[in-house]
């Protein structure tokens, strides 16, 4: 069938380092769960293969109900894309055959959902209500000593997997990117012990900040905001 995927091809775990030996180049791909199609997608030459599917191997990274399970992937380059999609015409025919890719249309490859959602309350849907990020993961990311909180953030964020976005500094009424909020660059915390969880250096953190901060995790992404709001769908943890 010419919309299959190289069907002869033996799928690969979904890992960073299985994706570094993927051509940076245009194609489409296909992620499976356990063996079953879940996800179909393509890129051009821009974007790239082997980028495109080392986000998607660390979007699988610390979610809940994806421990123990395995994710593998095809990838085939496509030197010339055709006027037609491939990317609806290969979801069109697996629906059609009776497996249709459940990660498409569900979130999977989404970025951070903003502000404006957060605060609609809106429910988890899609591929994060069904694999929810763990924050109860242990990590390693911080040496043993006092860090300001701004620094804390900053190296948390760049070890973890999903979206960790905090509030910055306010310029007339403006977010200043990249400028945390000043009590986030004046306040120290101290990390006592490692390996901690992402919950427990949270909370290390807000223990150190000034009254009113909290940290929301949501199914998707986590927040550190001066704020006292209770989400609907997202985890408070205050002082």
């Amino acid at each position: 069938d010419g919309c299959e995927v190289e069907p002869g091809m033996e799928a690969a775990p979904l890992t960073a380092e299985n994706a570094s030996s993927i051509p940076d180049a245009q194609g489409v791909y296909q992620l499976f769960l356990d063996g079953q199609l879940v996800y179909i997608g393509k890129t051009d030459a821009e974007a790239g293969l082997r980028k495109r599917i080392q986000r998607h191997a660390g979007k699988i990274l610390n979610r809940s109900n994806l421990e123990g399970r395995e994710v593998t992937f095809k990838a085939v380059q496509v030197l010339v894309f055709t006027a037609m999609d491939l990317e609806t015409a290969l979801i069109k025919h697996y629906k059609k055959k009776g497996s249709p890719s459940a990660w498409n249309g569900s979130g999977f490859g989404s970025n951070d959902p903003g502000r404006n959602r957060e605060r609609t309350n809106q429910k988890p849907e899609g591929f994060d209500a069904s694999f929810p990020i763990n924050v109860d993961v242990k990590l390693d990311v911080l040496p043993l000593g006092e860090h300001t909180v701004a620094h804390g953030l900053a190296k948390l964020k760049d070890a973890l997997n999903y979206t960790l976005r905090y509030e910055t500094e306010q310029v007339g009424g403006r977010a200043q990117r990249g400028k945390p909020h000043p009590d986030l660059l004046e306040t120290i915390f101290e990390v006592t012990r490692n390996p901690q969880t992402v919950r427990e250096i949270l909370r290390a953190m807000l223990e150190s900040l000034p009254f009113g901060w909290q940290a929301t995790v949501f199914a998707s992404h986590m927040i550190l905001y001066k704020e006292n709001t209770n989400y609907t769908y997202g985890e408070a943890l205050r002082k």
